[in-house]
């Protein structure tokens, strides 16, 4: 180090400095003490009463993916560990899709929740304590790949739409699944009141190369908002193909609409929020066409619905759809003679002109059917069939054989070992058991 003084007259003139002897010799000590390289003779000796000084931790942070990273593996997320001290702070800007993640209680790690966006850039800054005082930041920035493959999801349920006490949330994704459980761990769903269920996986299944439906342990409670969010992008769905969007949808559950149609004393009981409303006589399918045995859910109506078969096409008010192969509750003028003592539809369930519009005017999407008393069983995917299943075998269709607890502030998985034993009742608050087999 190199201490130099300049002195001059009032009128910027240089005066030579004058440096006494003391003065030569507390710069000499001085140079020696803050010398950088080279030995020196002098030391400075500490007072014989100092106390040494402790030595100062200094906070070690490390961020995975490190910075520079230009092809981070999204599924994994983002993992900030300290080594030395504890984190106080870890923020990640993108402008993708927002990053959320927990410190753990001993402060020594934080991870992201869910999987971070396919082909996006990330800053993230962690800020850590040293054990002597003081703080320490430390930054990674990088960017995750751009996957060769891709899976889409598509919902089926409608924004802001209602739907019957009975409807699961089905999600159709566009490539084959084989890591379902990293994608059950993605999915949330969120429950104005709290609700218990489960995933089920479909592969193959009717619409697309595979599905996975929601399905609550017993029906929905009337009167819930829905809200589902599916954390898919960046998530491996199978080796080298990943989620590329996230999915989100709200919906409503509506009153309690439950039909029980049995097809050996001709008639269909309605119950409307848990009180039987209607006792109507019906005509199931004859001899040969027969109705299936199974607990359906109504898919869709059309007022009216063009049928065609072997020797009939006919033009047929106030039809609810609840099976995939043409399977209605339908107004059936021809056969008002028939109801209530003969079964002589080609499979659908007759009912007189009045009370097919009285039904068709109340059902949504969802709402229970279950159909009792025929020699035909039901058959697996020949609609929406989620409620065929009893609450075990449904737990067996999950990736992960848990549970899933919902509620306001959104859902956990749960081993279902856990849970209460439910107290709902079939057929109103549940399906009956062994609803599909025939009679």
């Amino acid at each position: 180090m190199t201490i130099g003084i300049r002195r001059t007259d009032g009128a910027g003139r240089r005066l030579r400095p004058h440096v006494g002897a003391a003065a030569v010799m507390a710069l000499a000590l001085l140079t020696a003490a803050c010398s950088g390289g080279g030995h020196s003779t002098s030391q400075v000796r500490p007072a014989a009463n100092a106390k040494p000084r402790p030595a100062v931790a200094v906070a070690e942070v490390k961020i995975t993916p490190a910075n520079g990273a230009a092809d981070a593996d999204p599924s994994a997320g983002i993992t900030v560990t300290a080594t030395s001290g504890t984190l106080k702070n870890v923020t990640v800007r993108t402008s993708g899709d927002a990053v959320s993640g927990q410190i753990s209680q001993d402060g020594k790690v934080w991870h992201s929740q869910w999987a971070l966006d396919v082909s996006q850039a990330y800053t993230v800054t962690a800020v850590a304590s040293r054990s002597g005082g003081g703080t320490v930041t430390t930054t990674s920035t990088f960017r995750t790949l751009t996957p060769d493959r891709t899976f889409t999801t598509e919902i089926l349920e409608g924004y802001d739409q209602t739907y019957g006490v009975g409807m699961p949330i089905i999600l159709y994704f566009s490539q084959p699944i084989t890591d379902k459980a990293a994608v059950e761990r993605a999915l949330q769903i969120t429950t104005s009141k709290p609700v218990v269920g489960a995933w089920y996986w479909d592969d193959p299944c009717n619409m697309a190369a595979t599905c996975a439906y929601f399905r609550p342990r017993d029906y929905w409670p009337t009167g819930t908002t829905v809200s589902f969010t599916g954390h898919l992008n960046g998530v491996q769905g199978a080796p080298g193909m990943y989620g590329a969007h996230t999915l989100t949808q709200t919906f409503d559950i509506g009153a309690s609409l439950v039909a029980i149609g049995n097809t050996a004393t001709h008639r269909t009981q309605i119950y409307y929020n848990g009180k039987l409303r209607y006792d109507w006589p019906i005509s199931s399918g004859r001899p040969g066409d027969d109705t299936p045995d199974g607990s359906y859910l109504t898919i869709e109506k059309e007022n009216p619905v063009q049928m065609t078969g072997p020797g009939y096409s006919l033009s047929v008010p106030w039809s609810v759809r609840f099976t995939l192969s043409g399977d209605y509750y339908h107004d059936a003028y021809w056969s008002v003679g028939e109801q209530g003592f003969e079964n002589v539809s080609h499979g659908c369930v007759n009912l007189s002109p009045a009370d097919a519009e009285t039904y068709y005017n109340l059902a949504v999407p969802g709402d229970p059917i279950t159909i009792m008393g025929s020699p035909k069983a039901g058959t697996w995917d020949n609609g929406w069939t989620e409620w065929f299943l009893s609450w075990p075998q449904y737990l067996e269709g999950s990736a992960l054989h848990e549970a899933v607890q919902a509620g306001p502030g959104g859902s956990t998985f749960v081993n279902p070992s856990t849970l209460p034993a439910s107290t709902a009742t079939a057929p109103l608050q549940t399906a009956p058991a062994n609803n599909s087999a025939a009679r």
